[in-house]
């Protein structure tokens, strides 16, 4: 089945320079193993395929390939993507939400002398930190033995 898709030449405003970017746009009933086979096929660092978002808020659902893995997230695909979606609308100016398998990504795009310039927000993921304090010295700061606070 053939797919419209678009080339980009993203973080850059001359064409045959900065990093290329192939983003597909009918996406809609590929698989993995088909997006993985196109991706291979375009041999680009990264091919985009643009599918209906889950949640009906945000714009598009994006899925990130090289040529050999799926990635849950990436810069230039994820600027690439939010400018061509822009342009795809016809829009000047806008922000919106692209889904990642990061999660949710918000994306402002802007025109300026004739270039359509896009940039991001990724939340930071939250992450678990050991536990380092010293429970004589937390007990001793609360003017609690450590038997007083649970740490025994």
């Amino acid at each position: 089945m053939a797919r419209n898709y678009l080339l980009y030449d993203v973080f850059t405003t001359e064409r045959l320079a900065g990093n290329p970017l192939a983003v597909v746009l009918d996406s809609d009933g590929l698989d993995t193993a088909g997006m993985q086979a196109i991706a291979r096929e375009f041999n680009l660092s990264e091919t985009v395929f643009v599918l209906p978002p889950d949640n009906p808020m945000h714009r598009n659902r994006i899925r990130i390939f090289t040529p050999d893995y799926e990635m849950p997230f990436a810069g230039h695909p994820t600027v690439g993507s939010a400018i061509a979606l822009a342009e795809l609308a016809e829009e000047e100016a806008g922000i919106f939400v692209l889904e990642e398998n990061i999660g949710p990504v918000r994306c402002a795009v802007s025109k300026h002398d004739g270039s359509t310039f896009a940039e991001f927000d990724l939340a930071k993921l939250p992450e678990a930190l050991e536990l380092k304090a010293d429970p004589e010295a937390i007990g001793a700061a609360l003017g609690l033995g450590p038997h007083e606070i649970g740490f025994e």
